[in-house]
Order: structure tokens, then C-alpha cells, then sequence
């Protein structure tokens, strides 16, 4: 099975979309995007780990969350959560901060969108992602943005292959 995977900057909009296919059913990949037991295994590009502080995954609620280096480094990350309708899209606010949650707003925030469309066996995974700014959206690509999110996609079809 061929599935699609495509990553686009668009410098004229300041967004990223990346659409992705995986071959696994609708409710796996929800809960893989959701469950944070679940996006520990993989949201963050090898050797990294993501370690949650804490989540509530609802309109309102949040994800707070630490990118751990090999080194002991910690990188933390909080997503505030605005719509979600169950199995379909959910839309949140992204932000660097600090180990108590408080906003970095030295780095960018960006603002997401994740849909997932049921293809019987397998689901697609659109995330659109948008900056408020060029001057954002460049400071996340340089930060290594691309190659890390497609490695961490990597390692999430690596995990849906043991969750059948």
C-alpha cells in the first residue's frame, strides 16, 4: 500500500500542512494523536522522548509536555485545546514554555489543525499549522521543524504497526 505523505511550506500564507496517510484504522490513530500514554511513544523525534506533566484532553483543557534529549536536556511545550469534534479535527494553540507552563514569547506559537478523514483501513491525517508571522514560521523550519516532525510521523506508523 503506497501511502501519501506530503509536507508544504507556504511562505506567502506563513502555514505548514502535512498530510499524512496511515495504515491503520480511524479510532487507533485518534487515540495515538489524543491519549497521551500514547503520543509519549512517539510525538518526538528519536532519540528524543516526550514526557507529559500533564493533559486534559477538551475544549479548553491542555497538554503539557517536555521534548527530552539524550542529554537531559528538556524542552517544554504546552497546547491549549479550542475545538474538538470526536475523531474528526481537533484545533489547539501551541506555545514553548517553561517547566510551570508560562509562555516563551520569545519562540513562536503556532496554531493548529489536525483532521482525520476514516479510509475504511487506513486514515488520513491532514495538520495545518499556521504562524502569525514569516519572521515565525522561518525560525520554526530553521529550528528543524520539517525533519523532525517526519521523523516522529516515521516512528508513529512504526508504533500502528504493533497496535492492530
Amino acid at each position: 500500500m503506497n501511502l501519501a505523505f506530503d509536507f508544504t511550506v507556504n511562505k506567502e500564507n506563513n502555514t505548514i500542512t502535512v498530510n499524512r496517510e496511515f495504515n491503520a484504522k480511524l479510532s487507533l490513530v485518534w487515540d495515538a494523536y489524543t491519549k497521551s500514554e500514547i503520543l509519549e511513544q512517539w510525538w518526538a523525534p528519536k532519540p528524543w522522548k516526550a514526557k507529559t506533566k500533564s493533559m486534559d484532553f477538551k475544549e479548553g483543557g491542555h497538554w503539557h509536555y517536555a521534548m527530552c534529549g539524550p542529554g537531559g536536556e528538556r524542552h517544554w511545550a504546552f497546547t491549549t485545546y479550542q475545538r474538538i469534534e470526536f475523531q474528526k479535527v481537533f484545533t489547539g494553540v501551541d506555545s514553548f514554555t517553561d517547566e510551570i507552563g508560562i509562555v516563551n514569547r520569545e519562540l513562536p506559537q503556532s496554531k493548529w489543525e489536525v483532521s482525520f478523514n476514516n479510509k475504511g483501513e487506513s486514515t488520513f491525517v491532514k495538520t495545518h499549522i499556521s504562524y502569525d508571522s514569516l519572521e515565525q514560521l522561518e525560525a520554526i523550519i530553521k529550528m528543524g521543524f520539517k525533519e523532525g516532525y517526519t521523523m516522529a510521523m516515521q516512528s508513529l506508523v512504526e508504533l500502528l504497526k504493533t497496535q492492530k
